[in-house]
């Protein structure tokens, strides 16, 4: 039933893709529409293969360079439109002609469908039997195709005033791709987006101060860290990547308001005049708002990549106390099982101090213990959800299998002896890596001296 629920926004952003390409490329309605429900259907069959035949990264790691594909190439066609809006002899023209043309019509058609149909099929959880997959997956390549259906019908209802023009078409196309993906965590784009500046701005500043040596100035340090500290907060993550996220379609209806009037010099009669001048403003009006759409489109994206609605799988940390020699046993076997694939939290104290840390079975078959925080964000903890683990202060999805490795957000690797009987850590190695951790991300954060 939760796919179910899953499904509905998609296929109804899939509809109004059909929709606007027909109303986009009116001249090939007929092409348009079999390419794309052909696509849709491809996508579907196509990622129903690939989850059987490979690991179940392949298929998504496929889908998601290819939303990320899009919202690169929007950046170009934003640039391009602002570029032709405002250079009356730009070379391309003649670009409603190449949209036109069935190499870009129908091609076009089916890549989206193609993607449309892959995020779709991807959000079936695929655990069921094989004969249960094929009826759902056969469902939804139907479902698709009725709906390019649905949408021919709806488009010949339309008001022929509703026009769409070649820069705004692959805008609202891609951010409708991009709401789509933002149901799932793994296809998500705006999180990673935000964490990226946020890393990147912590990296730049760091090395910056860190070349005029301001960190070791006595007296400068603690003013510098308390001005500064913001910039190492993922407020900066968020609304850095929020810029990138809206600014293409924001050039493109800049593109459309910069489009020149139609001349009226060579009209004597001034009613005449003004008529033909209103009707034209009114048509750019009436234009923007297939980019207002788009603009909305991408805001309900990254609604849901900020309130993502799945349930994380985050333990209450059991309590452990070290031996007196400073050694800390896990037990394989007892009040957790360490190989049910789950992460598993534990809390140490010592003076006045407290240690999170947790131990998890990967998808190799070993035990890996880490810390619950990570050397770039400020130590909120983890969650663990659809095969990953998720960091709660950025966002960042972790994969299983590379939870224990150093870098980027990943959990801080602690070490551990592995036994039969479970795993055995150092006390005051343990205490040691966290001091060592939280110090530097809360220094990094303002919070620290």
């Amino acid at each position: 039933m939760q796919f179910v629920f899953k499904l509905i926004p998609q296929l109804i952003a899939w509809t109004i893709m059909v929709l606007l390409l027909l109303r986009g490329i009116p001249g090939r309605r007929r092409g348009v529409s079999l390419w794309a429900a052909g696509g849709f259907t491809m996508g579907v069959v196509g990622y129903a293969l690939l989850a059987r035949l490979a690991s179940g990264t392949v298929p998504l790691g496929i889908i998601r360079c290819a939303v990320g594909g899009s919202f690169f190439l929007l950046w170009v066609v934003a640039v391009a439109a602002v570029y032709r809006s405002t250079v009356r002899d730009f070379p391309l023209v003649r670009v409603e002609r190449f949209v036109e043309s069935p190499f870009c019509a129908w091609g076009g058609g089916a890549i989206v469908g193609m993607v449309a149909g892959g995020i779709s099929a991807s959000l079936f959880p695929g655990s069921e039997s094989g004969t249960v997959r094929f009826l759902v997956f056969s469902t939804l390549a139907l479902a698709g195709v009725l709906l390019v259906v649905v949408a021919r019908k709806v488009e010949w209802r339309l008001a022929p005033s509703i026009g769409v023009t070649p820069s705004s078409l692959p805008a609202v196309l891609v951010a409708l791709l991009l709401f789509s993906s933002s149901s799932s965590l793994v296809l998500d784009l705006f999180s990673p987006l935000s964490m990226k500046v946020m890393k990147g701005t912590h990296d730049f500043v760091h090395q910056f101060m860190e070349s005029i040596l301001i960190p070791d100035h006595i007296f400068i340090r603690p003013a510098i860290w308390g001005y500064i500290g913001f910039l190492f907060g993922k407020e900066v993550g968020f609304w850095g990547g929020m810029v990138i996220w809206f600014f293409p379609v924001i050039l493109i209806s800049l593109a459309i308001y910069l489009e020149p009037l139609p001349s009226v010099a060579q009209i004597r009669q001034g009613a005449q005049r003004r008529r033909l001048l209103a009707a034209a403003i009114s048509k750019k009006r009436r234009t923007l708002v297939i980019p207002a759409i788009a603009l909305a489109a991408l805001a309900g994206a990254a609604y849901r990549s900020s309130f993502p609605n799945v349930e994380y799988w985050d333990p209450k940390p059991l309590s452990v106390t070290a031996t007196p020699a400073g050694e800390l046993f896990i037990p394989r076997k007892g009040e957790v099982d360490l190989e049910d694939g789950r992460l598993h939290k534990y809390l140490y104290k010592q003076g006045g101090k407290e240690v999170r840390f947790f131990v998890l079975m990967t998808p190799a078959g070993k035990l890996t213990v880490v810390l619950d925080a990570c050397a770039i964000c400020k130590p909120d903890g983890y969650g663990q959800t659809e095969g990953m683990v998720l960091c709660y202060y950025c966002k960042t999805l972790i994969p299983l299998d590379t939870v224990g490795k150093p870098g980027g957000c990943n959990p801080v690797p602690v070490s551990f002896l592995e036994r039969e009987d479970g795993v055995r850590l150092d006390a005051l190695t343990l205490v040691n890596s966290w001091n060592r951790t939280v110090q530097t991300t809360t220094k990094s954060s303002g919070e620290g001296k």
